[in-house]
């Protein structure tokens, strides 16, 4: 018999964690020296997967822009989050700029234009997209879309073009 009295705070669970459960991922150079995992999503834009979730259809990167103009314009039917890590961003339709340091809260419905205004060299944030990007022209016509699936996919071919192998994605999905 175990005695349950003689612990202090620093004791670890002692359970074992259900067999089920999936396994934690953890990144210790999220913002990494090695080129090789920034995917390319467009010219002078890329992303880093932090977590791919499959099951429930989101997916959390760090953006890296080193351009300035208008990234590209989009609508989310799920809550956006995001967070600056370096430079600043605004939005055509909105008059705040999200700058280093800042959070924001995109809601569902939520369509607008990135842009990197001029003189921001580099521009990271971290963002947690749920559900779907569909990409529109000014007047809501979908001209395209994201999701946790096209986002694994395009991980998949890129890490194989830089000789990490396709299943180096397999860390980030969940």
């Amino acid at each position: 018999m175990v005695d349950k009295t003689n612990y202090d705070e620093r004791t670890p669970y002692q359970l074992p964690f259900p067999k089920e459960a999936q396994q934690e991922i953890v990144i210790p150079d999220a913002i990494p020296d090695d080129e090789r995992l920034w995917v390319p999503q467009a010219e002078n834009v890329w992303f880093r997967p932090l977590c791919l979730n499959r099951s429930q259809g989101y997916w959390m990167n760090i953006l890296r822009v080193r351009k300035s103009g208008v990234l590209s314009r989009h609508r989310h039917p799920q809550p956006v989050h995001g967070f600056v890590l370096k430079g600043r961003w605004h939005y055509l339709e909105h008059d705040w700029t999200a700058e280093e340091g800042g959070y924001v809260y995109e809601p569902p419905g939520e369509t607008h234009t990135l842009v990197v205004p001029e003189g921001v060299e580099e521009m990271m944030t971290y963002f947690q997209v749920n559900g779907v990007m569909c990409y529109v022209d000014p007047w809501g016509e979908v001209l395209g879309y994201e999701d946790v699936f096209t986002k694994i996919d395009l991980c998949k071919k890129h890490f194989e073009e830089v000789g990490l192998g396709a299943d180096f994605v397999d860390q980030f999905i969940r």
